[in-house]
């Protein structure tokens, strides 16, 4: 595998506590973790033990309270973090933004007790999540899933199947929205259930065309016997957890497109400067110079996009449109980057010696994770002109 070194990003970071983190993820990044993703990604291995050194070095719960183990870390930090990650591999990367996302309905949404209880093994002792809101037959709608929780004294016992869930068979606990009234989003509630929950099992993992060393696989729900003391949230407040917890992981989204993207970006332009034809370095072709120049200013309009989108999370503020902007247009611009880094390259681009092809591959399926790019635009849509008339 020929792949050449990053180039440190210019990052607007607004401490130096901040700064020192941000060198200590790019150390770790560079020597624990890029040199093992194009072979771990080409066998289908997952990178376990690399996220027991990312627990063990504080990073799987930046941004919640240290008092829970967390990093107390802004959003706008937070991001860059995972950017930096996902440059390295889309996999580690990815996995940390789904594993902030698992733990974001117990710290939101859960009891102080339940917090004490259970956050500071999943923000710092090694534990890893996952969140099953997907099922075969509700994806895009997903108010319409069918997974049901009943109660049973002071337990709920689930039933059903979710699927495309990242982790899936892996992770040691998992946030699950099911079923507990009737039809649409007010009959949702969210439970904290256990990896090794009996009754709970996981199909193979799907076949993808990216992203092989992350298992995505059903989970299938066979009499699951739950606490009510795991219930995060009130009964039927689930949807309206899954959705705060959406707005939250777009923005990872939006961040790991972009590490898939500058990743992409670095590769290109190493490449067109040692490249040589008709006597001299491609990179001196002004057709090429063009194309790197509208990579890279895509790129730094999407980094703008999603760092305001925190600022206003950090700050309080709505920013439920500005996250699906940044969803959308961050990876957009990873699938047009990576595309376009696989042309710069032509013939190399092509071939599994380069790790464009990876990035290309890797880019599409962040435009359908945590809501398909389409879904973007109905949220923005509401959000400027109010639901849809019906």
């Amino acid at each position: 595998m020929t792949e050449h070194g990053r180039q440190p990003v210019e990052r607007q970071l607004p401490t130096e506590e901040a700064r020192d983190l941000i060198s200590l993820v790019r150390e770790l990044a560079e020597r624990e973790i890029a040199p093992r993703a194009a072979e771990e990604e080409a066998a289908g291995r997952f990178p376990r033990d690399l996220f027991r050194l990312l627990s063990d070095s504080g990073l799987l719960g930046l941004p919640y309270p240290e008092k829970f183990g967390g990093g107390d870390q802004p959003y706008e930090v937070y991001l860059q973090v995972l950017e930096e990650l996902a440059a390295a591999r889309l996999t580690v990367g990815l996995g940390v933004s789904v594993h902030t996302l698992a733990c974001h309905a117990l710290a939101t949404f859960g009891t102080e007790e339940q917090r004490t209880e259970h956050l500071p093994d999943m923000l710092g002792g090694g534990l890893l999540g996952a969140y099953c809101l997907s099922e075969p037959a509700s994806g895009s709608d997903a108010a319409s899933l069918r997974t049901r929780a009943v109660r049973d004294g002071d337990d709920w016992v689930l039933n059903g199947t979710k699927a495309w869930i990242t982790h899936g068979g892996v992770a040691d606990f998992y946030t699950v929205l099911a079923r507990t009234g009737g039809e649409g989003p007010r009959g949702v509630t969210a439970f904290l259930v256990p990896g090794d929950a009996e009754g709970l099992s996981a199909a193979a993992p799907e076949r993808k065309m990216g992203m092989n060393g992350s298992p995505t696989a059903q989970l299938h729900f066979d009499g699951v016997r739950v606490p009510d003391a795991r219930r995060l949230g009130d009964e039927g407040q689930g949807f309206t957890v899954a959705l705060a917890a959406l707005d939250a992981g777009r923005l990872g989204i939006a961040a790991c497109a972009l590490g898939v993207a500058q990743a992409a970006l670095d590769e290109a332009v190493a490449y067109v400067a040692e490249r040589r034809q008709f006597g001299r370095p491609i990179g001196d072709f002004q057709g090429l110079r063009f194309m790197l120049a509208d990579m890279a200013t895509q790129i730094e309009a999407g980094r703008a996009l999603y760092l305001g989108a925190a600022r206003r999370r950090d700050a309080g503020l709505p920013y439920a449109k500005q996250a699906a902007m940044a969803k959308l247009f961050c990876t957009d611009t990873a699938m047009r980057v990576t595309t376009d880094a696989v042309q710069l390259l032509g013939g190399y681009g092509y071939t599994v010696d380069f790790p464009v092809e990876r990035y290309m591959r890797e880019a599409k399926v962040l435009q359908i994770v945590e809501g398909t790019n389409q879904i973007q635009r109905v949220v923005i849509g509401r959000h400027l002109v109010g639901p849809e008339s019906r």
